[in-house]
């Protein structure tokens, strides 16, 4: 039980990060010498509604632990709603129950949780954990395709939703024959669907949570398919006991801001810093991995950098064959999961063996990513490895020539990919997005600048030979650009 006692202790830390034990210190992170959770105790059996959030409220029963509530939810219109470790315990206890005995889903069973950020979300979640359903979360920004893609090829057998998509979910209902729980979070009621909110109400408290292990599923997360379909990747219980490290860095005000998905312009950095006072950090992760590198609080800040490997991954840049490349040698940015997979990194990708055996390179999985690490161990990131440019012999993350036409007025948003060539193979080709005041400016005389604008800022080989102004980027469900659309178009294929 050492590993319990140890996992506790990090949950209610209130230290400053400089004083927490040196195998969490941040630096170094990456390379020969960085900490690994595997090198201590970890646990056969987790659940991290019985492991942590009944041993709060245990806690709170004996008055071992302050006032402060487990759930502090605050909405648009500045209403409040706080819950105790007591409360959530009880209310999560009654939804698996809801889940168990009303609607009939059974451990293993996948239900789709599409809600906005709502309290019911956390009930969903951790009833699901205690019951050893999965739980597969998505945005309310998905249209009835990707939902009906998600349901149909996860095989869900539940979803709990709001009435805003309960009309498209009905209309595709007949197409995904495993799906018989249809569960509402709304004000309104709809036909056909059961309100989620007077069940739990009604149910009993008294539940009995799973023994889970800790490599037991318990969580898909959908990919956000800039590559083609979304591809599903399975996290364990494990997953939960990985935020034991950065959720021990609790402060009692706001000092370190932290943003992902996208490149940093440095704009946007400017922005946040005048607004705030504070400096925006990257970070970067995957549905596979969560979060994997970021600069964390007491590192050296690198603007422009993505920080380095956050515990228990160890980061690397490798080949394709999996082989760690020297310092500030570009390459793909893999995480050491041989001779242990490490706590957090995905069990694989849910009934596609084929795509699961394609990310593990050697030792490492294989991101897919392309950057490069400088000799203290900070990672520099170049693109996704399709996305990268070769073009008479350099090649060119989309990210650097981005960053440089943000910086112009005239860029709104921009996508860069590469662009058939007969001479150079492949040009850089930028798809832009023009800001109100730009729009009826003479285009010709335009591209010129922007062209003129990205030598005057980064490598002059870097510019864009070919400029196409577009009203919208494809994108994501999730807001990603959708750089393989604009290939795809590039070479003739939509």
């Amino acid at each position: 039980m050492q590993w319990l006692m140890s996992f506790r202790v990090l949950w209610g830390i209130r230290k400053p990060f400089h004083l927490a034990p040196g195998y969490f210190r941040c630096q170094p992170l990456s390379g020969v010498g960085a900490p690994r959770w595997n090198d201590y105790s970890v646990p056969e059996e987790f659940n991290f509604a019985s492991d942590v959030l009944d041993y709060w409220t245990q806690m709170e029963k004996e008055g071992k632990r302050g006032p402060n509530p487990a759930l502090w939810w605050v909405n648009d219109q500045g209403d409040e709603l706080k819950w105790s470790f007591r409360e959530l315990t009880d209310l999560s206890r009654r939804a698996a129950n809801v889940f168990t005995q009303i609607c009939g889903l059974q451990q293993g069973d996948r239900l789709a949780l599409i809600l906005p950020r709502v309290p019911e979300w956390w009930l969903v979640t951790i009833g699901c954990i205690r019951a050893g359903i999965i739980f597969m979360p998505g945005t309310i920004q998905l249209k009835a395709k990707d939902i009906l893609y998600r349901l149909q090829v996860s095989k869900a057998k539940g979803i709990v939703t709001t009435d805003t998509l309960a009309s498209e979910v009905d209309s595709l209902a007949s197409e995904c024959p495993t799906l018989k729980t249809k569960l509402l979070v709304s004000d309104q009621s709809h036909q056909g669907w059961l309100d989620l909110r007077s069940l739990i109400k009604s149910a009993s408290p008294d539940h009995t949570c799973i023994k889970s292990k800790t490599l037991d599923p318990m969580a898909i997360f959908f990919t956000s398919g800039t590559t083609g379909f979304p591809k599903m990747a399975k996290h364990s219980h494990g997953f939960a006991l990985r935020s034991s490290f950065p959720s021990s860095l609790r402060f009692p005000t706001l000092e370190h801001c932290s943003a992902g998905g996208e490149a940093l312009l440095p704009e946007d950095q400017e922005q946040w810093r005048r607004q705030t006072g504070l400096l925006l950090y990257e970070i970067y992760g995957q549905s596979e991995t969560g979060v994997s590198c970021g600069t964390l609080r007491g590192m050296k800040i690198k603007p422009g950098s993505m920080g380095k490997g956050i515990p228990p991954f160890d980061v690397q840049i490798i080949d394709d064959k999996g082989n760690s490349l020297p310092f500030n040698t570009e390459g793909n940015i893999g995480i050491r999961m041989k001779p242990t997979k490490p706590i957090g990194l995905f069990m694989g990708y849910e009934d596609n063996p084929v795509k699961t055996a394609e990310v593990e390179c050697g030792d490492f999985y294989n991101s897919g990513d392309r950057a490069t690490m400088d000799e203290e161990g900070y990672i520099w990131f170049l693109g996704r490895n399709d996305d990268i440019i070769n073009t008479s012999g350099y090649r060119i993350g989309p990210a650097e020539v981005e960053n440089a036409l943000a910086e112009h007025p005239a860029v709104a948003e921009s996508a860069v990919v590469s662009s058939l060539d007969p001479i150079r193979r492949e040009v850089v080709k930028a798809f832009i997005v023009l800001t109100p005041e730009f729009v009826s400016h003479d285009r010709d005389q335009l591209t010129k600048e922007l062209q003129q604008h990205v030598k005057s800022v980064t490598a002059p080989y870097k510019y864009p030979r070919k400029v196409e102004f577009v009203s919208e980027l494809p994108k994501t469900v999730t807001g990603k650009i959708k750089r393989s659309d604009l290939r795809k178009k590039e070479l003739g294929q939509m």
